[in-house]
Order: structure tokens, then C-alpha cells, then sequence
């Protein structure tokens, strides 16, 4: 287990928030809460405050009308893994062997050793917690771990006080919730075991029960059954401790809650990861029919309701001017994803990316360009940026708010844009590289995007995605071509040539 080195011990003494001295300067350490919530699946589009006129999302709404809301904010990945990985390491996913969509029973991706966001918060002082959707692997080694007693190394192990989290995500066995790297309401008498090689001798699945199924795939997504739900990966056992799939926003959101009332005396950092958006989706009955499209539509208003929960109770308790809630998505969005939802038929004219080209998996913009929006009433000034951003700067941002001294192999990807963030002013990004579900990179300056060839299908018909993927060079103007609807790569080959060595430099960079 790794050892933390806080730069700043003394400020862990402190109970109360807001300002500390710092010992290598005369200027005072300010220690706002920060909740950051991320979404799963929800595109650009999908907000009402990005432009949806059929989906309504009033909460989102409000926070962007206090804070700022950026344009040009991009995860680092078109996947989930990846760019939770990215987010928390501040290294982009693609150097890293072992970081490309987790399987239920995948051992941990971030390993005990590595530095991350969360432990930037700890060396300042923080109660760290994380709750929702983890996807990064528990346990030493894949398909090894102990579902029945402590799954280590887990959230602890990586700069988490607290975590409470679904052990992969929705559509994957173990469909159980662990808390504090344990399975929550588990009988010792009936065991949880997991598979993804092969099922366990009379248990039903998707494939060969369909009659059993309230939900059934499109594609895949037809092993072991849970709640009338086949999954990816085959599970057995741990009967008492299954989620009930109508009630997971329900129950994450009242751990987010509980999470925030009991840090409300100290400085607090909450990674709340929603599942809503994500297949299989099944929101609460009070949300079903309210969007008119299906459960997708209905599972974006379940996510409004709650980043509502959250805003209610950070004001509730008095901490509004004191907490930066920041808001944003792991990925693009997917509409059929592999269920029979009527996600497709009843999509109308939502579009889901916006005017953004592709969605989850993509090269285009429609795979990384995702919502984002920060607040922190008082302090950051309400408006608009089109600054180019990307989640993976969290850490080094934040580590320059509170002058926490990062190690020198932590972050290489991280870079401190503290000012953009802000909204005061600062530039953003000069280059950002991204990543979609084959590993194919792209590289982009805020003007000028560049595909690098890659390898794959330009389409997959199962998720009806535009990939990004051809074997030829690929350039965009954005300041005029935002849907990148024009290949202009032959017509340019100058800014190619500048592009794709500095996609080279990027990637030779250890």
C-alpha cells in the first residue's frame, strides 16, 4: 500500500473550512468543498441548457445559469474506462496496457501506487469520497477477487476516505452495490461467485430464457439474468445483496447526500458517479413516461432530479458559497446501446451529440465533447467559455488551487488550467490528444482537428456510431466545420504535417 505524502500537514488539523495559511507563502490557501458529478452516457446534447428543446433539465439548468458553462469541454476518452482512468491519474488511458473497457470482474486499474485526484484533496486536508459508478477494477488481479469478504485494493487504496459504488457498472455482473470495499447486505449462506469465461450449471440466462426477461437485448447483454435483466458476464449466488435496478438513483443519491452532511465541518471532495443514462436503463417508476421518449429520455430527467438532491442539499446546510460543483460526462452518447428500450424509435428530433459528429466510441467530436459546467457562487463569475478543456486537467488544476505538491511521476498528462476553469481568464489547452474504443487517436487545437488513420469499421451498426475510423488522414476545421461533415486533409497539407508530428511528440512523451 502506497504511502501519501501531504505536503501540508498541518492543514489536516484544521477543522474548519474556507482559509489556511500556507507556509511557502504569505498568500492564504482557499479550501472550497467540491462536489463533482459525473455523468454516464449523456451527450452534449441531451442538456436543455446546451440546446435540447425535447428533454428538460431544470437543475442543470440552474447550475449553469450561476456558474459557467463550457463549450468546448471534452472527456478523455469516447469510453467510460478510459476516461475515468484519465480523470483520476491525469494520464491519458492509451499510454497504459490494461485500460480499455472493464470487464465486472477486471482487477484494479489504478494501481495502489499511483498518484490521483483524490489524494490531492487528502494532502490538502479533505474528506474524499466517491459514489456511483466505479468501472476501474477491484482486487489484485482479474477474476481473482473475494466477492464475499474485503475486495482489495479498492477506493481506499487510491486517496478515498469513503466509497459506495456499483462493483463495474449496470450491464455487468456482480449487480451488488460494496461499500467500503465491501458487498453490502451479502448472506455468508449464499455466496456470490462471477464468470466471464462460462455460466454456472443451471443458472438461466438471456440467451437460452428469454421468457424470463422484463428487458430484453439488442445485442449482447444475454448472460446471467438479474431483476429480469440479462447482463454481460455470468453470476451466481449473493441473492439478498442484488440491486433492485429501479432504485439505483434513489440509493446513490441519498449516499452522495449522506456523504455531504457528514463532511459538512470539514473541507470535502464527493466524485458522485451516476449511472442514469447507461443501459440497461431503468429509472424509478415517478420518472417513467415523464420525457415521452423512452426510458432514455426518462433516465435523463432521473439525473436532473438528482443533481436537484445535491444543490438542495448543499444550500440546505449553508455551504453554497463554499462549494464548486462541477458537472460533466464520462463520454458521448449511445442510444441503442444493447437493449430494447425504444430508445431509437422514440428519439424524434432529440439529438443527443448536438450538432457534434458520432457519439460514444467515436473520433468525432461527438465522443469526447461532453457537458460541462463549474459553480461556486460568489467567487466564479457566470458566463460562457469556448476555452478548450479537458477532465484529465482536474488534477494538476486543483493541485495549483491548493498548493499541493504533486510527486514528480504523478499527472504527465495533467496541466494546470486553474484560470479557464475559473472563468478568470485563462487560456485553455493548446493541444488535446483523444482516444475512441479502437485506440485510434486524434489530436486537436480549439481550431483544427486532425484523425490520425486507424484501424476498425468507420461504422458499427449495433450502436448506429460513426466511429471516426478510416485508413486514410482526416482533418477538420471546427471554427466553421463543427459537425465535421468536410474532410479537408488533401487541401491542407501543411497543418496535417504540424498536427501529426505533434500527435508523435505527444505520444513519445513519457
Amino acid at each position: 500500500m502506497k504511502r501519501i505524502t501531504n505536503v501540508l500537514p498541518f492543514l489536516a488539523a484544521i477543522p474548519l473550512v474556507g482559509l489556511a495559511q500556507n507556509s511557502f507563502s504569505q498568500k492564504p490557501i482557499v479550501k472550497p468543498n467540491v462536489v463533482f458529478i459525473y455523468a454516464d452516457d449523456i451527450g452534449y446534447g441531451d442538456l436543455s441548457c446546451n440546446g435540447a428543446k425535447t428533454i428538460k433539465t431544470p437543475n442543470v439548468d440552474m447550475l449553469a445559469g450561476q456558474g459557467v458553462r463550457f463549450t468546448n469541454m471534452h472527456s478523455a476518452a469516447a469510453t467510460c474506462t478510459p476516461s475515468r482512468y484519465a480523470l483520476l491519474t491525469g494520464e491519458y488511458a492509451w499510454r497504459r496496457e490494461g485500460t480499455g473497457i472493464a470487464t465486472g470482474d477486471a482487477g484494479s486499474i489504478i494501481r495502489p501506487e499511483r498518484y490521483t485526484l483524490a489524494d490531492v484533496f487528502k494532502n490538502a486536508g479533505y474528506q474524499t469520497g466517491v459514489v456511483g459508478k466505479w468501472h476501474l477494477g477491484l482486487g489484485d488481479k482479474t477474476g481473482t477477487q473475494n466477492w464475499n469478504g474485503h475486495i482489495t485494493p479498492g477506493p481506499s487504496d487510491i486517496g478515498f476516505d469513503y466509497s459506495f459504488i456499483l462493483a463495474a457498472t449496470g450491464d455487468r455482473v456482480p449487480c451488488v452495490f460494496v461499500e467500503n470495499e465491501r458487498v453490502i447486505n451479502l448472506d455468508p449462506k449464499d455466496p456470490i461467485s462471477v464468470s466471464y469465461e462460462k455460466n454456472f450449471e443451471g443458472e438461466p440466462t438471456g440467451k437460452l430464457n428469454p421468457e424470463l426477461l422484463k428487458m430484453h437485448p439488442s445485442h449482447g447483454h444475454d448472460m446471467s439474468i438479474v431483476n429480469g435483466i440479462s447482463r454481460i458476464g455470468f453470476m451466481k449466488g449473493g441473492k439478498s445483496a442484488l440491486w433492485i435496478d429501479e432504485e439505483i438513483a434513489d440509493v446513490i443519491t441519498g449516499k452522495a447526500l449522506a456523504f455531504i452532511e457528514k463532511s459538512k465541518d470539514k473541507p470535502f471532495f464527493l466524485y458522485f458517479a451516476t449511472q442514469d443514462a447507461h443501459v440497461p436503463r431503468v429509472p424509478n417508476p415517478r420518472f417513467v413516461g415523464k420525457s415521452g421518449m423512452g426510458p432514455r429520455g426518462d433516465a435523463l430527467i432521473e439525473f436532473d432530479w438528482s443533481v436537484g438532491e445535491v444543490i438542495k442539499t448543499i444550500k440546505r446546510l449553508g455551504l453554497e458559497k463554499n462549494t464548486i460543483i462541477i458537472l460533466s460526462s464520462d463520454n458521448g452518447p449511445v442510444v441503442d446501446d444493447g437493449y430494447k428500450d425504444q430508445a431509437v424509435e422514440l428519439l424524434g428530433n432529440h439529438k443527443p451529440a448536438g450538432e457534434y459528429r458520432g457519439g460514444k466510441y467515436s473520433s468525432f467530436e461527438g465522443g469526447t465533447r461532453v457537458p460541462g459546467i463549474l459553480t461556486w457562487p460568489g467567487t466564479v463569475k457566470p458566463g460562457v467559455s469556448d476555452q478548450l478543456l479537458c477532465q484529465i486537467d482536474m488534477l494538476a488544476s486543483f493541485a495549483e488551487m491548493l498548493k499541493v505538491e504533486l510527486p514528480s511521476s504523478a499527472a504527465p498528462d495533467s496541466e494546470n488550467h486553474l484560470k479557464a476553469w475559473m472563468n478568470k481568464g485563462g487560456k485553455g489547452r493548446d493541444y488535446l490528444v483523444l482516444q475512441n474504443v479502437n485506440n485510434n487517436l486524434s489530436i486537436e487545437n480549439g481550431t483544427w482537428k486532425f484523425i490520425a488513420p486507424g484501424k476498425g469499421a468507420a461504422y458499427n451498426p449495433l450502436t448506429n456510431t460513426e466511429t471516426g475510423n478510416l485508413n486514410q488522414d482526416q482533418l477538420y476545421d471546427l471554427s466553421k466545420d463543427r459537425g465535421e461533415k468536410v474532410n479537408i486533409a488533401t487541401k491542407n497539407p501543411k497543418i496535417v504535417q504540424k498536427l501529426r508530428a505533434k500527435l508523435e511528440q505527444v505520444k513519445a512523451a513519457k
